[in-house]
């Protein structure tokens, strides 16, 4: 008896041992990830700690299509305290402010409604690039070389390039549809540039179509086009008062969803895409950087160390808001993350001007709550992944804030599981796609197509 009782403790030790050990490898792999962070060498504190600086890289003047002029518009900026501003005309690259750029001929009716072309003085340029004018005591910095590609597209596939030579990309016409933007990406792309998807939500007409964000087809011709040229290197998910974009927020998870297995990021990108000055308290940008120069604005384009926000947003569904925002042009201080960090699986922040906050992962809000009653409060603030399940399989993870002065959000945190980014082999088309999307790239194409839509 005395035998059998060590041989079954014995057996029963093994069990166990081996039951517990199982765990520990279980829980080893579920937890075998790591955060990797946009905002990681962010400096949030202390005597070198990086600035907050307020943009627009999408912007426009009477040179293309706008209703103000270029000072009208500069100034406006820099008196709403922007710190650095892109002029992207349509098929226009932008240069030096106080020069004119490479007129349009389509643009010239601008002149016969009186809507004047102007640039600025040599001494208005130089006092608002180093700070003294109208003594505000902080430089704003000309972003050149933006175009908004496809000047004569009617499709709205628009397209911004950035960091162009002066002499690159004037009077790019453009096909429609998708040959228009794989012509204006790659036109970028090859002189040097950058880009990203401009408005992608009135391309598609996600307005009187909501579920077309979610399509496979739309996400994979957008996200193929950033997979293939690298210098793409993202889409707008907010764009002046979101009036056509109103659920790009959407298809931009489905991007990233879709890019992060072959080790791509794609950007977020907010911008006012001003006509007037009505429009420049809308969206735009807080970039996070060590010093306002070009050079930190464009790495930090590429590095997404920065938020996005708007101050307009219809209410939907999916993932909010819940209500419509409705807050431009007023004095209402907007949400805004004074650290953002990262902590094995915890993601630390600190906010202010804050009510209510949801985390976003695949798409889905894994969590959310209201704070202070629905009154706007600064404090501190833990997403632990270790206790949200099978976050391990996320792709990503992103961050929302809402307060009376809007929308702030985060980029997006990457789930890294280690494992080797898949391969992205474009797809060869056949004869009859590529004679198609010619044909659907011509103009005959799309002005048939509106007017059955307008007969309908």
């Amino acid at each position: 008896m005395k035998s059998f009782k060590k041989i079954f403790c014995v057996v029963l030790s093994m069990l166990i041992i081996m039951q517990l050990g199982a765990m520990c490898i279980g829980a080893s792999a579920a937890g075998s990830y790591t955060i990797v962070s946009p905002y990681k060498d962010v400096i949030w504190e202390g005597k070198n700690a990086w600035g907050a600086y307020k943009g627009s890289l999408h912007s426009h003047t009477t040179y293309s299509d706008a209703d103000d002029t270029l000072p009208v518009m500069v100034k406006e900026a820099y008196k709403q305290d922007y710190d650095f501003l892109a002029i992207s005309d349509h098929g226009i690259t932008g240069v030096d402010w106080d020069k004119a750029p490479a007129l349009q001929l389509l643009y010239t009716y601008q002149l016969l409604i009186d809507n004047p072309y102007e640039h600025l003085t040599t001494e208005e340029y130089e006092a608002i690039k180093n700070g003294t004018y109208l003594n505000r005591g902080k430089k704003m910095v000309p972003v050149l070389g933006a175009n908004e590609f496809n000047n004569l597209s009617l499709t709205k596939n628009h397209v911004n390039g950035f960091f162009l030579e002066p002499d690159k990309g004037n009077g790019f016409p453009g096909a429609e549809n998708e040959l228009g933007y794989e012509q204006a990406i790659k036109y970028i792309h090859e002189n040097g540039g950058l880009s990203h998807i401009n408005h992608p939500g009135d391309w598609l007409g996600s307005n009187s179509n909501p579920d077309v964000v979610n399509d496979p087809e739309s996400v994979k011709f957008f996200g193929d086009l950033m997979l293939k040229y690298n210098s793409c290197i993202g889409t707008e998910i907010l764009n002046e008062r979101n009036g056509t974009t109103g659920y790009d927020r959407i298809l931009w998870d489905n991007l990233l969803e879709y890019c992060l297995p072959y080790g791509k990021n794609v950007i977020g990108f907010s911008n006012t895409d001003a006509h007037h000055t009505g429009t420049v308290d809308t969206s735009y940008s807080i970039f996070m950087m060590k010093e306002n120069n070009v050079e930190n604005i464009k790495a930090t384009m590429q590095n997404g160390a920065f938020f996005c926000v708007t101050r307009i947003l219809r209410a939907n569904d999916k993932i909010g808001p819940k209500a419509e925002i409705n807050v431009a042009n007023t004095d209402k201080p907007i949400p805004m993350f004074t650290s953002l960090t990262v902590d094995g699986h915890k993601i630390n922040a600190s906010v202010k001007e804050t009510n209510r906050i949801q985390w976003i992962a695949n798409g889905d809000i894994i969590k959310e709550y209201d704070v202070a009653d629905g009154k706007n409060a600064s404090f501190d603030f833990t997403l632990d992944l270790d206790t949200i399940e099978n976050a391990e399989k996320y792709d990503y993870v992103r961050v929302e804030i809402f307060g009376d002065g809007g929308l702030c959000l985060s980029q997006a945190f990457i789930i890294d599981d280690g494992s080797a980014p898949l391969e992205f082999v474009e797809e060869e088309p056949s004869l009859l796609d590529t004679l198609w999307n010619l044909f659907r790239g011509s103009k005959i194409y799309t002005i048939f197509s509106e007017l059955i839509k307008e007969l309908q």
